[in-house]
């Protein structure tokens, strides 16, 4: 059955843990649905993840679409939230349900998720006005890192986690359906998830939450990069190692004329191909018979 926000509701209220992935093509959707998972978000972290870019912030409404229509197409279980990226909700109202309503009619997705509390409660507001579902995201946000100081925890000062608080409480009231807590003292986020009646979906928030997500190039140990890791990250397998190896000795083998062997290539019957030699022998394919071609 389709994962649905009722259903969300439902297994916050019977404290059944929610599981969300992050993944941004149609093979790792349908992988990580078949597993059984309950969200896929299509993240703006592709931007760095697979994009090639330093931070979040270069993802286009152009890519966040594609990327989440690649996805929606291989999920069938599993709620898909398509991530609205840097100024795409920002500027107005009606630029946020206008970039809403791609991910959800071209990019496939159920619902969308936002940054930030304060401007973008109006935001999410018009957007459940207009029919849109919309998953909060407190905390680090990683679109405003610079401004809240680097990639590091966020409300690790008594004021600091009132004002998470206060924003948790505001999007729930503004129509959140759910609510992403990243890099949130463990305390704070059990405090904040017992507080509200929407599911919290925890990163880096310790195991109060409603549930937990990670993005499957962490947890698979597929990175482009050597740069520390978050220290929420666990690796459930060494993918990246295995691809590496993998393709050296594909590289091994094409260099050693071992690949490709006989059982990897095409036949053709031997009347077709000694009359292919003949007519190659016999000069019937030249440069005029090219020409005409």
């Amino acid at each position: 059955m389709k994962v649905s926000l009722p259903s969300l509701r439902e297994m916050k209220r019977e404290s059944r843990p929610i599981v969300m992935i992050t993944a941004y093509d149609h093979p790792s959707g349908r992988i990580v649905d078949r597993a059984g998972v309950d969200l896929v978000l299509v993240g703006d972290s592709a931007a760095n993840v697979v994009l090639g870019h330093s931070s979040t912030v270069p993802a286009t409404m152009d890519e966040m679409t594609m990327l989440t229509a690649a996805v929606s197409r291989g999920v069938e279980r599993a709620l898909v939230i398509g991530d609205l990226p840097f100024m795409s909700y920002q500027v107005s109202d009606g630029e946020a349900v206008a970039n809403a309503g791609r991910l959800i009619k071209d990019g496939g997705a159920d619902v969308v998720k936002l940054e930030g509390a304060g401007p973008s409660l109006e935001r999410v507001q018009a957007l459940v006005a207009a029919g849109i579902g919309v998953m909060g995201h407190i905390g680090l946000t990683p679109q405003t890192a610079t401004a809240l100081g680097g990639h590091k925890a966020q409300g690790r000062e008594a004021e600091a986690a009132r004002r998470l608080f206060m924003d948790a409480i505001a999007l729930e009231r503004a129509g959140c359906f759910a609510m992403v807590l990243e890099a949130v003292p463990a305390p704070v986020a059990t405090i904040i998830s017992g507080r509200l009646e929407i599911p919290t979906i925890g990163i880096g928030s310790g195991p109060g939450t409603d549930g937990q997500v990670l993005v499957l190039h962490d947890m698979l140990g597929i990175r482009a990069g050597d740069g520390p890791e978050p220290r929420f990250v666990k690796r459930y397998a060494e993918i990246g190692e295995q691809m590496g190896a993998a393709v050296a000795a594909y590289a091994d083998e094409v260099r050693s004329h071992a690949y490709p062997a006989e059982e990897h290539t095409y036949s053709i019957p031997e009347p077709e191909l000694d009359a292919f030699e003949q007519a190659v022998d016999a000069g019937s394919i030249d440069d005029n018979t090219l020409a005409d071609w």
